[in-house]
Order: structure tokens, then C-alpha cells, then sequence
């Protein structure tokens, strides 16, 4: 049984809360959810029917001339998409203790499938482009932009593997150039949702469940519910979409933010509404990720490269047909209805830049969310951590991006040649970083924040699952005073002064209340 104390002190600190909050107007919500939900189901009805343009009549001998046969009519587009990231896979931003970098897919590493330094082929099927399969791939050259990977709604546009971002060769480029239009959910989650080599491994809350989906899954795209596509939050103009994921990405710049729809005071309650100050709305309305499918947590490289009886590769899967080993990979584990781990965050945040040296006396952070309690930009997000033992040089200190994709046995390719000595080299030769020949293994982890997999209301957090002494879902935030969970004596002291105050005030006013109506009796 809880110490009574400690439930009249909470008691105390709730009575102060609700008397502030009753000197402020009720606020009122700053959106109308109705019209919300009449905006989003609606279906968009494209204003061109691409089938009928001359351009796109014909047949297309090579994916470059379906980018040419956009561009004649799009004439200014492709100069949006040379400067976007998802052409780029870098972005100009100011780091603490940097100063301004480059930073993306060029020169950062995962925990995952480590990087795509070397492993191009592999690696570059989800860039919004043709052909780059080495560090000589020309970023000026527009025609090889892929227009089709976002725009196709034909569903017969496939990127092929290992094919360094072209397309399957039995893809019917006319089908799939006459039936463009604005990017669906597939289109976005044919990259985002397989990321890190199969579905929801990396983010957690992003998979193909969501292209079919409930209210319960997530409140915005569920089919009895908003029926949203990622589009209709994750705007463009001129091909610079808003969101960002800080796997890659160090700025407070361009991102995307609930109040953008639903304002700055959603709910009816002052108490809520002040508690947004500084908790992000996914903390206390995405309660769980990976709802449907499991998501990675843990992924251990030191075990892989053990081979069956007859030398081939191995495969073990669980009952849910999740890899929990392969000989190229090593050891994962995998889990679902995933509790997120809460940090603070305002914006921000600092990576492992390739040739980094590392501290292999800790858990190396692979990304950095900054943030506290004592910073106004900063609040308390949901975040997915993603664990791993990964190589690395124990001679030179730096993370190894080894070579893992090659087309045949031979190349030096760990996934072929199960090498970790040459894998290593090439791929630090691929990116221009020593090698010492010594190799080892670290720890490290990543940070994944979560904000897709929005429950509905009444499945949100209640305040009991943060404001307890025991296990509470913010039990690991300590910089900061939280009633129902610290003590502190000062406070403790001003709780039970209110709770006597107030106890005092009520049968005050029920004493007051009773003389008052004993002299009207007796006056008739």
C-alpha cells in the first residue's frame, strides 16, 4: 500500500495546479477537429490525366528518358530536386563543437547496415536516383533523377537489388510514367518502411501495416479514421519536404510538428495545455510502437559469419518469421508493442562522422539528441533506442565501414566472402579513412524518435503513468521536480500547508454557512 503521506502530498500539489489553472479562461482548442475530419478522407482528384500526354505516349527504352519526358512539361523541377536531400543525402547545419557540417548518408553510420560507403549497389536502391554505385556518381547530371519512385500510382514500378537504384528490368516504364500523381503512403514507405534491410527494422513505428490500417494503429492513417497520406503532413515546396529523421539530420530546421494542425492548445484543460510547454503531444499519445509487426532492438554483428554443415549461409527465424540470426548479419532481437524509451530533445542533435574516434569504455552514442530541462527549446519526447555490437578499429579507435555488398564471391564483400579483415579494409579504403588491421567489437546505440503510431485519446497516457514514486514511464528524466514522483521538503511542506488551508477554508465556509442559516430561521 502507498505511504498515505506521499497520496495527500500528491493530493496537495494537484489542488495547486487545478486553483492556477482556474485563474486562467478556459482556453478554448485552436482547431476544429471536425473539419479535420472532413478535409483528409477526401480523395484528391489529380487535374491532369497523365495517360493522354503526348510526351508520355510511347515506349521508354531506359528509366533516364521517363526523367527527360517529365522534365518537358516539369521544366523547373529538376532543379528543385538537385538541391533537395533526397537527391543530395547530405544537409548544410551548424553542430555544437563542429561548427557547420555536412552531414547525411554521405559520411554518417547506423547501427544497422553501418553505412553505404563501399556498398552503393546495395545501399543507394532507396536514393531518388539512377546509377550512383560509387564515389563517382555526378550530382549534376538531372537525367538520372528518379521521378517514378515517389510519383508512380500504376504499382508496377519496382527498384531492383543490388542495382544501384534503377529499376527491375521487366518494369513497363509507359505504365508507370502515364500513371503518375501525388505520392501515396507505398510510395513513401517503399523506402522508409524497409530501411535497414526488411520491414519496420529501423523505425519502429513505419511499416506496410500502415498502408491498411485501424485508428487504433494509428489515428491519422487509420481507414476508420483521418485515411491520411504521409503527404498530407509531410509537405514539399519545391521538392523540400518538412520532417526530418535525426538519424541523419542536425538542425532545428524544417521540421514537423503536430500543432501544425492541431494548434498550440489542443485541449480543453489548461493542465493539458501547460504540460505541452514541455512534453511533446507523441509522449503521451504514441504509448507503444510497433503495434502490429516487431522492430528491431538489438542487432550483434560479433556473431555473424557462422556457416551450416555444407558451408552455406544460415537463416533461423522465430515463430513470426523474424531473422533472429543470419550468418551475414549476426544475432537480432526483435519485439513488439515496444515501450519508448523518453529523452529530452530540442531539435538538435550531433552524430558519429566517419573517422570519429570513439571512447570504448562506454556505450558508443552513434547519434546524439541534445536537450534538458533547463533549455526552453527543449521537451520530452518518445524515442526508440536501437542497440548493437558493431566492428571497429581497436588500434586506430574509429567505427569500421566494412565492405558488406558485392554482386560475386571474390570481391572482398563480407555478405559473400564472410572476411571481416578484408570487408574492413575495403570499405575504409572505399571512404579514404585508415585501417589498422586490428579490429575488435563495440556497443553502441541510436536514437530513433517516434512520432508515427498516434493512438487515439482515450489510449493516451494517464497522469498516474508518470506522476508515481515507482516505475514510472519518466522514472530515467531526473533533472527535474515532478509531483507524485520526487520529494522534495520545501514542496512537501507547501503541499500539506495547502491541503490544512483548504480543509480549514471548506468547513470555514460550511460553519460561516450554517450560523448564517440558523439566524435566518430564527428571525421568522
Amino acid at each position: 500500500m502507498r505511504n498515505p503521506v506521499s497520496v495527500l502530498l500528491f493530493i496537495g500539489a494537484l489542488l495547486l495546479l487545478l486553483i492556477f489553472g482556474r485563474m486562467v479562461t478556459k482556453p478554448e482548442p485552436t482547431y476544429d477537429l471536425e473539419l479535420l475530419k472532413e478535409r483528409y478522407p477526401s480523395q484528391h482528384v489529380a487535374s491532369v490525366d497523365h495517360s493522354k500526354l503526348p510526351a508520355l505516349q510511347g515506349k521508354f527504352d531506359k528509366p533516364s528518358d521517363v526523367t527527360r519526358a517529365c522534365v518537358s512539361c516539369h521544366t523547373e523541377r529538376h532543379k528543385e530536386l538537385l538541391e533537395s536531400t533526397h537527391w543530395k543525402w547530405e544537409r548544410e547545419a551548424y553542430i555544437p563543437g563542429r561548427g557547420v557540417t555536412y552531414a547525411g548518408k554521405k559520411n554518417l553510420i547506423n547501427n544497422f547496415c553501418i553505412g553505404i560507403g563501399s556498398n552503393e549497389q546495395s545501399c543507394n536502391r532507396c536514393h531518388a536516383g539512377y546509377g550512383w554505385e560509387d564515389n563517382s556518381f555526378d550530382f549534376s547530371k538531372w537525367e538520372n533523377i528518379d521521378c517514378l519512385v515517389c510519383h508512380d500510382n500504376s504499382a508496377v514500378y519496382v527498384k531492383g537489388i543490388g542495382m544501384a537504384g534503377y529499376p527491375e528490368p521487366d518494369v513497363d516504364l509507359s505504365i508507370a510514367a502515364q500513371g503518375v500523381g501525388l505520392p501515396t503512403t507505398w510510395n513513401c514507405g517503399s523506402c522508409h518502411f524497409f530501411s535497414g534491410g526488411g520491414n519496420n527494422v529501423k523505425h519502429g513505428d513505419l511499416e506496410v501495416a500502415l498502408v491498411q490500417t485501424t485508428r487504433d494503429v494509428d489515428v491519422h492513417m487509420g481507414q476508420d479514421a483521418g485515411q491520411m497520406q504521409c503527404v498530407d503532413c509531410h509537405e514539399a515546396e519545391n521538392h523540400k519536404m518538412l520532417g526530418k529523421m535525426y538519424s541523419v539530420s542536425s538542425s532545428n530546421e524544417g521540421r514537423m510538428n503536430c500543432e501544425k494542425c492541431h494548434g498550440p492548445v489542443p485541449h480543453e484543460t489548461s493542465i493539458l495545455n501547460e504540460h505541452s510547454v514541455k512534453v511533446a503531444c507523441q509522449t503521451c499519445h504514441i504509448p507503444e510502437f510497433a503495434k502490429v509487426n516487431a522492430t528491431k532492438m538489438h542487432w550483434d554483428w560479433s556473431t555473424a559469419g557462422k556457416l551450416d554443415e555444407n558451408g552455406e549461409p544460415m537463416e533461423i527465424v522465430d515463430e513470426n518469421g523474424n531473422d533472429t540470426y543470419l550468418s551475414i548479419k549476426g544475432s537480432f532481437v526483435w519485439k513488439k508493442h515496444v515501450q519508448p524509451e523518453y529523452q529530452w530533445f530540442n531539435g538538435t542533435a550531433d552524430h558519429y562522422f566517419l573517422g570519429d574516434k570513439v571512447d570504448t569504455t562506454q556505450v558508443i552514442p552513434i547519434n546524439t539528441l541534445f536537450g534538458e530541462y533547463s533549455d526552453p527549446a527543449s521537451k520530452i519526447i518518445p524515442v526508440k533506442v536501437h542497440r548493437a555490437r558493431q566492428i571497429y578499429d581497436c588500434s586506430n579507435n574509429t567505427i569500421i565501414q566494412p565492405r558488406l555488398y558485392a554482386v560475386s564471391k571474390g570481391e572482398g564483400a563480407y555478405w559473400k566472402d564472410f572476411d571481416w579483415d578484408i570487408a574492413a579494409r575495403l570499405g575504409m579504403e572505399a571512404i579514404g579513412e585508415p585501417y589498422s588491421g586490428n579490429f575488435c567489437w563495440v556497443d553502441t546505440k541510436m536514437n530513433w524518435p517516434v512520432n508515427h503510431m498516434v493512438s487515439p485519446a482515450d489510449k493516451a497516457l494517464s497522469c498516474e503513468d508518470c506522476h508515481t514514486r515507482e516505475d514510472g514511464r519518466l522514472a530515467a528524466l531526473t533533472d527535474f521536480y515532478m509531483p507524485g514522483r520526487d520529494r522534495n521538503k520545501t514542496i512537501d511542506v507547501l503541499g500539506l500547508i495547502i491541503i490544512l488551508a483548504s480543509l480549514a477554508g471548506v468547513l470555514t465556509h460550511a460553519l460561516i454557512r450554517i450560523a448564517a442559516s440558523s439566524r435566518r430561521g430564527g428571525g421568522k
